[in-house]
Protein backbone atom coordinates (compact mmCIF):
# COMPACT_ATOMS: atom_id res chain seq x y z
CA UNK A 1 0.00 0.00 0.00
CA UNK A 2 2.85 2.51 0.84
CA UNK A 3 3.65 2.46 -2.92
CA UNK A 4 0.72 3.79 -3.98
CA UNK A 5 1.46 7.34 -5.90
CA UNK A 6 0.37 10.16 -3.26
CA UNK A 7 -1.53 11.58 -6.15
CA UNK A 8 -3.61 8.77 -6.58
CA UNK A 9 -4.50 8.55 -2.88
CA UNK A 10 -5.46 12.05 -3.07
CA UNK A 11 -7.24 11.54 -6.26
CA UNK A 12 -9.60 8.75 -4.31
CA UNK A 13 -10.07 11.04 -1.21
CA UNK A 14 -11.91 13.91 -3.31
CA UNK A 15 -14.42 11.13 -3.96
CA UNK A 16 -14.84 9.71 -0.37
CA UNK A 17 -15.60 13.56 0.37
CA UNK A 18 -17.90 14.25 -2.02
CA UNK A 19 -19.78 10.87 -0.99
CA UNK A 20 -19.64 12.61 2.39
CA UNK A 21 -21.35 15.35 1.18
CA UNK A 22 -23.86 14.05 -0.23
CA UNK A 23 -24.86 12.01 2.68
CA UNK A 24 -25.16 15.18 4.60
CA UNK A 25 -26.83 17.19 1.73
CA UNK A 26 -28.01 14.82 -0.51
CA UNK A 27 -29.14 18.27 -2.86
CA UNK A 28 -25.45 18.77 -3.36
CA UNK A 29 -24.48 19.66 -6.91
CA UNK A 30 -20.66 18.27 -7.38
CA UNK A 31 -18.26 20.60 -9.71
CA UNK A 32 -14.81 18.84 -9.82
CA UNK A 33 -12.09 17.95 -7.18
CA UNK A 34 -8.46 17.73 -8.18
CA UNK A 35 -5.31 16.25 -6.24
CA UNK A 36 -3.31 19.03 -4.80
CA UNK A 37 0.67 19.44 -3.49
CA UNK A 38 -0.38 18.19 -0.07
CA UNK A 39 -4.11 17.04 -0.65
CA UNK A 40 -7.31 17.51 -2.35
CA UNK A 41 -10.22 20.05 -3.06
CA UNK A 42 -13.66 19.60 -4.64
CA UNK A 43 -16.21 22.33 -5.25
CA UNK A 44 -20.19 21.79 -4.64
CA UNK A 45 -22.99 23.98 -4.49
CA UNK A 46 -24.43 23.00 -1.15
CA UNK A 47 -27.94 24.46 -0.28
CA UNK A 48 -26.59 26.05 2.68
CA UNK A 49 -23.06 28.23 3.37
CA UNK A 50 -21.10 25.89 5.31
CA UNK A 51 -20.21 26.56 8.94
CA UNK A 52 -16.65 25.26 10.88
CA UNK A 53 -18.36 22.69 12.91
CA UNK A 54 -19.86 21.13 9.36
CA UNK A 55 -15.64 19.99 8.38
CA UNK A 56 -15.73 17.53 11.82
CA UNK A 57 -19.03 16.14 10.47
CA UNK A 58 -17.91 15.59 7.11
CA UNK A 59 -14.51 14.26 8.46
CA UNK A 60 -16.03 11.02 10.61
CA UNK A 61 -18.30 10.57 7.45
CA UNK A 62 -15.01 10.10 5.43
CA UNK A 63 -13.58 7.62 8.06
CA UNK A 64 -16.67 5.82 8.24
CA UNK A 65 -16.46 5.66 4.32
CA UNK A 66 -12.59 4.64 4.36
CA UNK A 67 -13.01 1.89 7.11
CA UNK A 68 -15.24 0.19 4.89
CA UNK A 69 -13.18 -0.73 2.27
CA UNK A 70 -15.26 0.14 -0.65
CA UNK A 71 -14.03 -1.32 -4.67
CA UNK A 72 -13.21 1.57 -7.06
CA UNK A 73 -14.68 0.29 -9.88
CA UNK A 74 -14.45 1.81 -13.38
CA UNK A 75 -16.63 1.75 -16.59
CA UNK A 76 -17.83 3.51 -19.62
CA UNK A 77 -20.62 5.00 -21.13
CA UNK A 78 -21.49 6.67 -24.56
CA UNK A 79 -22.13 10.32 -23.76
CA UNK A 80 -25.84 10.51 -24.83
CA UNK A 81 -26.49 7.46 -21.62
CA UNK A 82 -23.94 9.29 -19.23
CA UNK A 83 -25.72 12.28 -20.07
CA UNK A 84 -29.04 11.00 -19.50
CA UNK A 85 -27.61 9.29 -15.94
CA UNK A 86 -25.93 12.74 -14.65
CA UNK A 87 -29.66 14.45 -15.73
CA UNK A 88 -31.78 11.88 -13.67
CA UNK A 89 -29.72 12.18 -10.19
CA UNK A 90 -29.48 16.05 -10.73
CA UNK A 91 -25.80 16.77 -11.67
CA UNK A 92 -25.72 19.52 -14.22
CA UNK A 93 -22.37 20.75 -13.49
CA UNK A 94 -21.73 16.92 -14.94
CA UNK A 95 -23.49 17.30 -17.78
CA UNK A 96 -21.51 20.55 -19.08
CA UNK A 97 -18.49 18.58 -18.70
CA UNK A 98 -19.80 15.56 -20.58
CA UNK A 99 -21.05 17.82 -23.63
CA UNK A 100 -17.36 19.08 -23.89
CA UNK A 101 -16.17 16.07 -24.50
CA UNK A 102 -19.41 14.61 -26.89
CA UNK A 103 -19.41 14.46 -30.50
CA UNK A 104 -22.39 15.12 -32.82
CA UNK A 105 -23.18 11.55 -33.26
CA UNK A 106 -22.96 10.90 -29.07
CA UNK A 107 -20.83 8.19 -29.76
CA UNK A 108 -17.68 9.17 -27.37
CA UNK A 109 -17.69 7.45 -24.41
CA UNK A 110 -16.79 8.99 -21.12
CA UNK A 111 -15.67 7.25 -17.55
CA UNK A 112 -17.03 6.92 -14.41
CA UNK A 113 -15.86 4.99 -11.13
CA UNK A 114 -18.34 3.91 -9.32
CA UNK A 115 -18.17 2.73 -4.54
CA UNK A 116 -20.65 0.29 -4.58
CA UNK A 117 -24.08 1.75 -3.80
CA UNK A 118 -22.19 4.59 -1.89
CA UNK A 119 -21.08 7.02 -4.86
CA UNK A 120 -20.10 7.63 -8.54
CA UNK A 121 -18.79 10.41 -10.26
CA UNK A 122 -17.23 11.35 -13.64
CA UNK A 123 -14.18 10.37 -13.68
CA UNK A 124 -10.59 9.31 -15.86
CA UNK A 125 -9.22 8.28 -12.88
CA UNK A 126 -6.90 6.37 -11.84
CA UNK A 127 -8.02 5.21 -8.34
CA UNK A 128 -6.93 3.45 -5.63
CA UNK A 129 -8.37 -0.65 -5.07
CA UNK A 130 -10.45 0.71 -2.41
CA UNK A 131 -11.24 3.73 -0.05
CA UNK A 132 -8.93 1.90 2.68
CA UNK A 133 -5.79 2.45 0.52
CA UNK A 134 -6.30 6.68 0.65
CA UNK A 135 -4.07 6.86 3.77
CA UNK A 136 -4.40 9.50 6.37
CA UNK A 137 -6.47 12.17 5.14
CA UNK A 138 -7.51 15.66 7.31
CA UNK A 139 -10.26 18.61 6.11
CA UNK A 140 -8.97 21.55 7.11
CA UNK A 141 -11.17 24.63 5.72
CA UNK A 142 -13.40 25.99 2.51
CA UNK A 143 -13.59 28.84 0.85
CA UNK A 144 -15.59 30.29 -2.13
CA UNK A 145 -14.82 29.07 -5.66
CA UNK A 146 -16.39 30.30 -8.83
CA UNK A 147 -17.57 27.44 -10.90
CA UNK A 148 -14.98 26.47 -14.00
CA UNK A 149 -13.38 29.78 -12.12
CA UNK A 150 -15.50 31.87 -14.16
CA UNK A 151 -17.05 35.05 -12.04
CA UNK A 152 -20.38 35.15 -13.98
CA UNK A 153 -21.31 31.50 -13.20
CA UNK A 154 -22.45 30.09 -9.84
CA UNK A 155 -20.35 30.80 -6.58
CA UNK A 156 -19.35 26.82 -5.08
CA UNK A 157 -18.00 25.96 -2.09
CA UNK A 158 -14.31 24.72 -2.45
CA UNK A 159 -13.49 21.85 0.45
CA UNK A 160 -9.93 21.49 1.16
CA UNK A 161 -7.99 18.27 2.75
CA UNK A 162 -4.65 17.24 3.45
CA UNK A 163 -3.51 13.38 2.93
CA UNK A 164 -0.81 11.65 3.02
CA UNK A 165 0.75 7.87 3.08
CA UNK A 166 1.02 8.14 6.58
CA UNK A 167 -0.36 9.30 9.94
CA UNK A 168 3.54 10.56 10.37
CA UNK A 169 3.82 12.10 7.21
CA UNK A 170 0.47 13.87 7.67
CA UNK A 171 2.29 15.29 11.64
CA UNK A 172 5.54 16.10 9.93
CA UNK A 173 3.25 17.96 7.27
CA UNK A 174 1.11 19.71 10.02
CA UNK A 175 4.50 20.40 11.85
CA UNK A 176 5.72 22.46 8.71
CA UNK A 177 2.78 24.31 8.05
CA UNK A 178 3.19 25.48 12.56
CA UNK A 179 6.73 26.66 11.52
CA UNK A 180 5.61 28.42 8.20
CA UNK A 181 3.30 29.88 10.32
CA UNK A 182 6.22 31.78 12.30
CA UNK A 183 8.08 32.08 8.83
CA UNK A 184 5.39 33.65 7.23
CA UNK A 185 6.93 37.02 5.51
CA UNK A 186 3.74 39.39 6.26
CA UNK A 187 3.95 38.56 9.68
CA UNK A 188 8.05 39.10 10.23
CA UNK A 189 8.12 41.66 7.56
CA UNK A 190 5.71 43.85 10.12
CA UNK A 191 7.26 42.47 13.10
CA UNK A 192 10.91 43.35 12.03
CA UNK A 193 10.06 46.36 10.08
CA UNK A 194 11.30 45.69 6.79
CA UNK A 195 8.28 46.67 4.13
CA UNK A 196 4.45 47.94 4.59
CA UNK A 197 1.32 48.14 2.56
CA UNK A 198 -0.87 51.15 2.14
CA UNK A 199 -3.95 51.64 0.55
CA UNK A 200 -3.32 54.61 -0.21
CA UNK A 201 -0.88 53.80 -2.29
CA UNK A 202 -2.28 50.55 -4.10
CA UNK A 203 -2.78 47.20 -2.89
CA UNK A 204 0.72 44.83 -4.76
CA UNK A 205 2.59 47.95 -4.29
CA UNK A 206 5.15 47.43 -1.36
CA UNK A 207 6.97 50.27 0.66
CA UNK A 208 10.62 49.18 1.60
CA UNK A 209 11.20 50.65 4.97
CA UNK A 210 14.68 51.96 5.94
CA UNK A 211 15.64 48.04 7.43
CA UNK A 212 14.31 46.24 4.17
CA UNK A 213 15.87 48.61 1.93
CA UNK A 214 19.30 47.40 3.28
CA UNK A 215 18.34 43.98 2.34
CA UNK A 216 17.07 45.33 -1.29
CA UNK A 217 20.70 47.13 -1.71
CA UNK A 218 22.52 44.08 -0.51
CA UNK A 219 21.00 41.73 -2.86
CA UNK A 220 21.75 44.38 -5.40
CA UNK A 221 25.41 44.73 -4.27
CA UNK A 222 25.46 40.21 -4.16
CA UNK A 223 24.25 40.72 -7.92
CA UNK A 224 26.54 43.23 -8.67
CA UNK A 225 29.78 41.35 -7.65
CA UNK A 226 28.28 38.24 -9.00
CA UNK A 227 27.48 39.54 -12.69
CA UNK A 228 30.99 41.89 -12.68
CA UNK A 229 32.60 37.92 -12.12
CA UNK A 230 30.71 36.49 -14.92
CA UNK A 231 31.71 39.65 -17.40
CA UNK A 232 28.01 41.39 -17.48
CA UNK A 233 27.63 45.17 -18.22
CA UNK A 234 25.20 46.79 -16.76
CA UNK A 235 22.58 49.02 -18.32
CA UNK A 236 19.32 51.16 -17.17
CA UNK A 237 16.17 51.71 -18.69
CA UNK A 238 12.81 54.10 -18.43
CA UNK A 239 9.94 52.86 -16.64
CA UNK A 240 7.61 53.82 -19.05
CA UNK A 241 7.24 53.10 -23.73
CA UNK A 242 5.34 53.74 -26.51
CA UNK A 243 2.76 50.94 -27.17
CA UNK A 244 4.54 50.62 -30.37
CA UNK A 245 7.77 49.29 -28.59
CA UNK A 246 5.14 46.35 -26.99
CA UNK A 247 3.67 45.45 -29.90
CA UNK A 248 6.57 44.60 -32.04
CA UNK A 249 8.57 42.32 -29.29
CA UNK A 250 5.15 40.56 -29.59
CA UNK A 251 4.16 41.14 -25.16
CA UNK A 252 1.02 43.35 -25.88
CA UNK A 253 -0.77 40.68 -27.82
CA UNK A 254 0.26 38.25 -25.54
CA UNK A 255 0.33 39.63 -21.97
CA UNK A 256 -2.12 42.89 -21.94
CA UNK A 257 -4.05 41.67 -19.71
CA UNK A 258 -0.74 41.79 -17.11
CA UNK A 259 0.04 45.47 -18.29
CA UNK A 260 -1.13 48.50 -16.59
CA UNK A 261 -3.34 50.06 -19.15
CA UNK A 262 -2.10 52.90 -21.69
CA UNK A 263 -1.57 56.53 -20.94
CA UNK A 264 -2.33 58.69 -23.66
CA UNK A 265 0.01 61.41 -24.17
CA UNK A 266 0.87 63.64 -27.24
CA UNK A 267 -1.40 61.61 -29.33
CA UNK A 268 0.75 58.37 -28.81
CA UNK A 269 -0.23 55.45 -25.84
CA UNK A 270 2.72 54.63 -23.38
CA UNK A 271 2.57 51.98 -21.39
CA UNK A 272 4.42 51.19 -17.74
CA UNK A 273 7.02 48.52 -18.45
CA UNK A 274 6.30 44.93 -17.53
CA UNK A 275 9.47 43.46 -18.62
CA UNK A 276 13.17 44.85 -19.64
CA UNK A 277 13.41 42.96 -22.80
CA UNK A 278 12.22 45.23 -25.17
CA UNK A 279 14.76 47.74 -23.73
CA UNK A 280 17.58 45.99 -23.62
CA UNK A 281 16.99 44.78 -27.17
CA UNK A 282 16.94 48.53 -28.00
CA UNK A 283 20.10 48.88 -26.03
CA UNK A 284 21.89 46.20 -28.05
CA UNK A 285 20.60 47.81 -31.67
CA UNK A 286 22.13 51.06 -30.54
CA UNK A 287 25.76 50.27 -31.76
CA UNK A 288 27.12 47.70 -34.46
CA UNK A 289 27.33 44.06 -33.58
CA UNK A 290 30.54 42.10 -34.93
CA UNK A 291 31.02 38.33 -33.80
CA UNK A 292 33.81 39.72 -31.92
CA UNK A 293 31.79 41.53 -29.66
CA UNK A 294 29.81 38.06 -28.53
CA UNK A 295 28.34 37.14 -26.53
CA UNK A 296 26.96 40.40 -25.07
CA UNK A 297 26.10 40.45 -21.36
CA UNK A 298 23.50 43.47 -20.16
CA UNK A 299 22.20 43.65 -16.46
CA UNK A 300 19.77 45.36 -15.04
CA UNK A 301 17.74 45.59 -11.44
CA UNK A 302 15.07 46.93 -13.70
CA UNK A 303 11.66 48.12 -12.26
CA UNK A 304 8.66 46.47 -13.64
CA UNK A 305 4.99 47.00 -13.13
CA UNK A 306 2.19 44.50 -13.49
CA UNK A 307 -1.44 44.75 -13.01
CA UNK A 308 -1.73 41.23 -11.12
CA UNK A 309 -5.53 40.25 -10.23
CA UNK A 310 -6.05 41.52 -7.21
CA UNK A 311 -7.09 37.62 -5.96
CA UNK A 312 -4.32 36.12 -6.63
CA UNK A 313 -1.82 39.64 -4.68
CA UNK A 314 0.49 37.72 -1.30
CA UNK A 315 2.62 39.84 0.45
CA UNK A 316 6.06 39.98 -1.25
CA UNK A 317 5.42 37.03 -3.87
CA UNK A 318 2.68 38.44 -5.62
CA UNK A 319 3.16 42.11 -6.18
CA UNK A 320 2.47 45.02 -8.61
CA UNK A 321 5.60 46.47 -8.54
CA UNK A 322 8.77 44.36 -8.75
CA UNK A 323 11.76 44.97 -9.19
CA UNK A 324 13.90 42.28 -11.48
CA UNK A 325 17.44 40.89 -10.81
CA UNK A 326 17.19 40.81 -14.99
CA UNK A 327 19.26 39.99 -17.90
CA UNK A 328 19.77 39.70 -21.63
CA UNK A 329 23.15 37.72 -23.55
CA UNK A 330 23.02 38.00 -26.96
CA UNK A 331 24.98 35.07 -28.01
CA UNK A 332 25.72 32.92 -31.04
CA UNK A 333 23.88 29.81 -31.94
CA UNK A 334 27.69 27.83 -31.31
CA UNK A 335 27.85 30.08 -27.95
CA UNK A 336 24.42 28.96 -26.53
CA UNK A 337 25.59 25.67 -24.43
CA UNK A 338 28.17 27.07 -22.45
CA UNK A 339 26.44 30.72 -21.86
CA UNK A 340 23.22 28.88 -20.81
CA UNK A 341 25.16 26.87 -18.65
CA UNK A 342 27.37 29.54 -17.27
CA UNK A 343 23.81 30.84 -16.09
CA UNK A 344 23.20 27.78 -13.80
CA UNK A 345 26.61 27.73 -12.55
CA UNK A 346 25.59 31.31 -11.31
CA UNK A 347 22.39 29.86 -10.14
CA UNK A 348 24.05 27.24 -8.05
CA UNK A 349 26.58 29.78 -6.61
CA UNK A 350 23.62 31.42 -4.96
CA UNK A 351 21.68 28.20 -3.84
CA UNK A 352 25.03 27.46 -1.74
CA UNK A 353 25.53 31.31 -0.24
CA UNK A 354 22.02 31.17 0.78
CA UNK A 355 22.23 27.67 2.33
CA UNK A 356 19.70 26.04 -0.69
CA UNK A 357 20.21 22.47 -0.69
CA UNK A 358 17.19 21.39 -2.43
CA UNK A 359 16.47 22.43 -6.25
CA UNK A 360 14.99 20.98 -9.04
CA UNK A 361 15.27 22.64 -12.69
CA UNK A 362 11.85 22.63 -14.45
CA UNK A 363 12.57 22.76 -18.44
CA UNK A 364 9.04 24.40 -19.89
CA UNK A 365 8.06 23.52 -23.19
CA UNK A 366 5.20 24.51 -25.81
CA UNK A 367 2.24 22.52 -26.76
CA UNK A 368 1.52 22.30 -30.57
CA UNK A 369 -2.07 23.29 -29.99
CA UNK A 370 -1.20 26.78 -28.78
CA UNK A 371 1.47 27.44 -31.90
CA UNK A 372 0.26 30.85 -33.49
CA UNK A 373 -1.81 31.52 -30.37
CA UNK A 374 -0.23 31.34 -26.96
CA UNK A 375 3.38 30.04 -28.71
CA UNK A 376 5.25 31.73 -32.27
CA UNK A 377 4.18 30.04 -34.77
CA UNK A 378 7.81 28.32 -35.36
CA UNK A 379 7.23 24.01 -35.08
CA UNK A 380 10.74 23.33 -36.15
CA UNK A 381 12.55 26.29 -34.17
CA UNK A 382 10.40 24.91 -30.57
CA UNK A 383 11.95 21.29 -31.27
CA UNK A 384 15.22 22.28 -31.90
CA UNK A 385 15.52 24.64 -29.16
CA UNK A 386 13.88 22.57 -26.54
CA UNK A 387 16.56 19.66 -27.70
CA UNK A 388 19.39 22.77 -26.98
CA UNK A 389 18.41 23.27 -23.65
CA UNK A 390 17.48 19.68 -22.62
CA UNK A 391 21.51 18.79 -24.19
CA UNK A 392 22.52 21.75 -21.92
CA UNK A 393 21.06 20.76 -18.82
CA UNK A 394 21.87 16.64 -19.57
CA UNK A 395 25.56 17.74 -19.68
CA UNK A 396 25.88 19.70 -16.60
CA UNK A 397 24.28 16.64 -15.18
CA UNK A 398 21.55 19.28 -13.04
CA UNK A 399 18.37 17.45 -12.20
CA UNK A 400 15.34 18.69 -14.01
CA UNK A 401 11.87 17.32 -14.74
CA UNK A 402 9.97 18.60 -18.54
CA UNK A 403 6.61 20.05 -18.48
CA UNK A 404 4.58 20.83 -21.43
CA UNK A 405 2.64 23.89 -22.55
CA UNK A 406 4.66 25.92 -19.98
CA UNK A 407 7.08 27.89 -22.20
CA UNK A 408 7.29 31.73 -22.71
CA UNK A 409 5.52 32.41 -25.81
CA UNK A 410 8.80 33.34 -27.70
CA UNK A 411 11.09 30.35 -26.55
CA UNK A 412 11.64 26.72 -23.91
CA UNK A 413 12.70 27.98 -20.70
CA UNK A 414 13.90 26.81 -17.34
CA UNK A 415 11.47 27.11 -14.43
CA UNK A 416 13.61 27.41 -11.28
CA UNK A 417 11.95 25.76 -8.15
CA UNK A 418 13.59 25.94 -4.23
CA UNK A 419 12.80 24.37 -1.05
CA UNK A 420 13.28 26.78 2.08
CA UNK A 421 14.57 25.31 5.17
CA UNK A 422 11.88 24.27 6.65
CA UNK A 423 10.80 22.09 3.51
CA UNK A 424 7.88 24.73 1.80
CA UNK A 425 8.92 24.74 -1.89
CA UNK A 426 8.71 27.99 -4.05
CA UNK A 427 8.73 29.17 -7.48
CA UNK A 428 12.31 31.68 -7.37
CA UNK A 429 13.11 32.45 -11.12
CA UNK A 430 13.84 31.55 -14.89
CA UNK A 431 15.70 31.10 -17.45
CA UNK A 432 14.71 31.12 -20.94
CA UNK A 433 15.72 31.12 -24.81
CA UNK A 434 14.39 33.49 -27.19
CA UNK A 435 14.77 32.49 -30.86
CA UNK A 436 12.00 34.97 -31.73
CA UNK A 437 12.31 38.21 -30.72
CA UNK A 438 15.62 39.20 -31.86
CA UNK A 439 14.73 39.01 -35.10
CA UNK A 440 11.57 40.60 -34.64
CA UNK A 441 13.80 43.86 -33.22
CA UNK A 442 16.26 43.54 -36.27
CA UNK A 443 19.27 42.53 -34.09
CA UNK A 444 22.31 41.23 -35.84
CA UNK A 445 25.96 41.05 -35.80
CA UNK A 446 28.14 40.60 -38.76
CA UNK A 447 29.40 37.26 -38.47
CA UNK A 448 33.52 35.83 -39.71
CA UNK A 449 31.97 35.52 -43.17
CA UNK A 450 31.09 38.90 -43.21
CA UNK A 451 27.22 37.80 -43.74
CA UNK A 452 24.53 39.59 -41.02
CA UNK A 453 23.38 37.51 -38.66
CA UNK A 454 20.43 37.27 -35.84
CA UNK A 455 21.73 36.65 -32.28
CA UNK A 456 20.43 34.03 -29.83
CA UNK A 457 18.72 35.83 -26.69
CA UNK A 458 19.14 34.29 -23.15
CA UNK A 459 16.74 35.56 -20.43
CA UNK A 460 17.67 35.32 -16.88
CA UNK A 461 16.89 35.95 -13.47
CA UNK A 462 18.78 34.08 -10.75
CA UNK A 463 17.57 36.18 -8.01
CA UNK A 464 14.16 36.76 -9.25
CA UNK A 465 12.74 40.23 -8.28
CA UNK A 466 13.71 41.47 -5.12
CA UNK A 467 10.39 41.15 -3.53
CA UNK A 468 9.70 37.57 -3.89
CA UNK A 469 13.84 36.58 -3.00
CA UNK A 470 13.37 38.54 0.24
CA UNK A 471 9.97 36.86 0.97
CA UNK A 472 11.57 33.53 0.48
CA UNK A 473 14.66 34.24 2.36
CA UNK A 474 12.62 36.05 5.50
CA UNK A 475 10.88 32.52 5.63
CA UNK A 476 14.00 30.95 4.70
CA UNK A 477 16.04 32.10 7.70
CA UNK A 478 12.75 33.09 10.03
CA UNK A 479 14.06 36.94 10.04
CA UNK A 480 17.38 35.64 11.39
CA UNK A 481 19.08 36.52 8.53
CA UNK A 482 23.43 35.56 8.02
CA UNK A 483 25.42 38.59 8.97
CA UNK A 484 26.62 40.64 5.74
CA UNK A 485 22.34 40.58 4.75
CA UNK A 486 21.30 41.64 8.50
CA UNK A 487 19.80 45.23 8.28
CA UNK A 488 21.38 45.74 11.99
CA UNK A 489 24.12 43.56 12.35
CA UNK A 490 25.21 44.47 16.08
CA UNK A 491 23.61 46.52 19.00
CA UNK A 492 25.83 47.87 21.53
CA UNK A 493 24.01 48.03 25.46
CA UNK A 494 25.84 50.02 27.66
CA UNK A 495 24.29 48.71 31.28
CA UNK A 496 23.90 52.33 32.42
CA UNK A 497 24.82 55.79 31.46
CA UNK A 498 28.33 55.50 33.55
CA UNK A 499 29.38 53.62 30.12
CA UNK A 500 27.75 55.78 27.23
CA UNK A 501 30.92 57.31 26.28
CA UNK A 502 32.90 53.90 26.22
CA UNK A 503 29.79 52.73 24.25
CA UNK A 504 29.97 55.87 21.98
CA UNK A 505 33.38 55.28 20.61
CA UNK A 506 32.86 51.50 20.43
CA UNK A 507 29.93 52.67 17.89
CA UNK A 508 31.86 54.43 15.89
CA UNK A 509 34.98 52.73 15.43
CA UNK A 510 32.58 49.87 14.13
CA UNK A 511 30.71 52.36 12.00
CA UNK A 512 34.05 53.16 10.59
CA UNK A 513 34.36 49.95 9.83
CA UNK A 514 31.82 49.41 8.02
CA UNK A 515 28.74 47.48 10.69
CA UNK A 516 25.69 48.47 10.53
CA UNK A 517 25.84 48.57 14.33
CA UNK A 518 22.91 50.94 16.29
CA UNK A 519 23.57 51.71 20.09
CA UNK A 520 21.13 51.36 22.87
CA UNK A 521 20.96 53.72 24.83
CA UNK A 522 20.00 52.66 28.55
CA UNK A 523 16.58 54.60 28.95
CA UNK A 524 15.23 50.73 29.26
CA UNK A 525 16.27 47.71 31.86
CA UNK A 526 19.37 45.70 30.12
CA UNK A 527 17.20 42.50 30.37
CA UNK A 528 14.58 44.38 28.28
CA UNK A 529 16.69 45.97 25.61
CA UNK A 530 18.34 42.05 25.70
CA UNK A 531 14.97 41.27 24.66
CA UNK A 532 14.12 43.45 22.01
CA UNK A 533 17.72 42.73 20.52
CA UNK A 534 16.94 39.47 20.29
CA UNK A 535 13.11 40.01 18.93
CA UNK A 536 14.73 42.01 16.29
CA UNK A 537 16.99 38.90 15.58
CA UNK A 538 20.33 41.44 16.05
CA UNK A 539 23.13 38.53 15.57
CA UNK A 540 25.34 40.80 18.03
CA UNK A 541 24.62 42.67 21.11
CA UNK A 542 27.06 43.83 23.21
CA UNK A 543 27.07 44.15 26.47
CA UNK A 544 29.45 47.06 27.97
CA UNK A 545 29.53 47.67 31.79
CA UNK A 546 32.21 48.35 34.43
CA UNK A 547 34.60 45.13 33.16
CA UNK A 548 34.40 45.91 29.62
CA UNK A 549 35.21 49.67 30.00
CA UNK A 550 37.69 48.92 32.01
CA UNK A 551 39.13 46.09 29.68
CA UNK A 552 38.43 48.16 26.44
CA UNK A 553 36.53 45.02 25.73
CA UNK A 554 32.74 44.25 25.12
CA UNK A 555 30.51 40.67 26.06
CA UNK A 556 29.25 38.89 22.78
CA UNK A 557 25.86 37.71 22.69
CA UNK A 558 25.21 36.21 19.47
CA UNK A 559 21.96 35.18 17.87
CA UNK A 560 20.22 32.03 18.93
CA UNK A 561 22.77 31.06 21.25
CA UNK A 562 22.98 31.24 25.09
CA UNK A 563 26.94 31.38 25.90
CA UNK A 564 28.36 34.66 26.41
CA UNK A 565 31.84 35.63 24.99
CA UNK A 566 34.19 38.23 26.46
CA UNK A 567 36.77 39.88 23.59
CA UNK A 568 38.48 43.17 22.65
CA UNK A 569 36.84 45.26 19.87
CA UNK A 570 39.97 44.65 17.52
CA UNK A 571 38.99 40.16 18.26
CA UNK A 572 35.29 41.03 17.32
CA UNK A 573 35.94 43.26 14.19
CA UNK A 574 38.17 40.24 13.22
CA UNK A 575 35.23 37.62 13.89
CA UNK A 576 32.46 39.55 12.08
CA UNK A 577 34.77 40.31 8.90
CA UNK A 578 35.22 37.08 8.57
CA UNK A 579 31.07 36.44 8.42
CA UNK A 580 30.78 39.56 6.01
Amino acid sequence: MSQLPVSTRRHSATHILAAAVLQMFPEAKLGTGPATDYGFYYDFLLPRPLIPEDLPILQEKMTAIAKQQIPFEYYEEPTSTAKQFLKTIGQDFKVELVEKFEKNDGTTKVSFYKNGEVFVDLCEGPHVEHTGQVGAFKLTHFAGAYWQGDANRDQMTRIYGLCFASDKEMRQHEAMLEEAKKRDHRKLGKELELFAFDEEVGPGLPLWLPKGAILVEELENLAKRMEAKYDYQRVRSPHIAKEALYLRSGHLPYYAESMFPPMELDNEKYYLKAMNCPHHHKIYAATPKSYRDLPIRLAEYGHCYRYEDSGTLFGLMRVRSLCMNDAHIYCSEQQFEPEFQKVIEMYLEYFKIFGIEKYQMRLSKHAKEGLGKKYVNEPELWIKTEDQVRKALQDMKVPFVEAEDEAAFYGPKIDVQIWSAIGREFTLATNQLDFAVPKRFDLTYVDQDGQEKTPICIHRAPLSTHERMIGFLIEHYAGAFPFWLAPIQTAILPVSEAQSEYAESVYKELKQAGVRVQLSAPDETLGKRIREGQMQKIPYLLVVGDKEVEGKTVTVRKYGEQAQVTMSIIDFAAKIQAES
